[in-house]
């Protein structure tokens, strides 16, 4: 299978970023995007919303559906995936893309910031997949996809952001255990982790730490996404992917395309 055309795709963060870009891919295929996401009034730091979403995936040929969503309410979690089968007549993938960051040390991390990272991205990501189970169990190639990083006890990568570090592999560990126990129910659960750094509206506000210059386009996630997606969900399962190796497997050998300026040098991602 090379297409998704047809399938109903429940994507949490989709109104931006990495979740839209997913989405607009799948978009191309004739797709149906359930858009679950908080943003439903314009924000100036943060542009994008469920509804200009929307708009974008329509025009590029799939079918959209915008939910506003608080992903660590588990009523309108629950309430969305229902409505989201619903309309399209089930769901067959879920991807895991929401997610909060805080770059900091524990003097300089409130407790608000830790919270609100493991509500978003551990807690999130359980709920959502738990919530669209029921729906997932009754499709032809059902997937779950969680955008986290390789799981790792290298203690380079908890000193400088352990608040951070810990929510953020909580996804990857949903990975290492929903992966087995789905397994059975032919359900694949998977993650992806870009290799470098990508060029999102959440980077920009982290100020001048990362340039947008030494960073890739959200296109390459979509792009390995949707190789992943069109799997065969029985042919791999538990694996965490990153983006470039998924698109040599598949034949892609030009990246330039993807890099915000080609030839600056790019930013290796976290966890690399």
């Amino acid at each position: 299978m090379s297409t998704l055309a047809g399938k109903t795709l429940f994507i949490t963060g989709a109104s931006r970023g990495i979740g839209l870009a997913i989405a607009l891919r799948a978009a191309r295929d004739g797709a149906n995007l359930v858009i679950a996401a908080k943003s439903n009034v314009p924000n100036p730091r943060l542009p994008g919303t469920i509804h200009s979403a929307a708009a974008e995936i329509e025009a590029a040929g799939g079918t959209a559906l915008p939910l506003k969503v608080d992903i660590r309410e588990e009523s309108e979690v629950r309430m969305a995936a229902a409505t989201a089968a619903e309309r399209f007549g089930g769901i067959d993938i879920v991807v895991n893309n929401a997610s909060a960051i805080w770059l900091a040390g524990v003097e300089g991390t409130p407790m608000k910031r830790f919270d609100l990272m493991h509500e978003v991205n551990t807690r999130g990501t359980f709920l959502t997949t738990q919530a669209c189970l029921p729906f997932l169990k009754q499709a032809a190639n059902p997937h779950v996809l969680m955008l986290s990083p390789p799981p790792s006890i290298d203690p380079h990568w908890y000193a400088p952001h352990v608040a951070y570090t810990i929510a953020k592999f909580g996804m990857s560990h949903c990975v290492l255990g929903m992966a087995p126990e789905f397994a059975p129910l032919g359900i694949a659960v998977n993650a992806l982790w870009p290799r470098t750094v990508i060029a999102t509206a959440a980077i920009a506000m982290l100020g001048d730490t990362v340039k947008a210059e030494n960073c890739r386009k959200p296109e390459i996630v979509a792009d390995a996404a949707h190789a992943i997606l069109t799997k065969p969900s029985r042919d791999a399962t538990g694996r965490f992917f990153i983006d470039e190796d998924v698109l040599r497997e598949v034949g892609v050998h030009d990246f330039d395309r993807y890099a915000v300026a080609p030839g600056n040098p790019l930013l290796p991602d976290l966890f690399l």
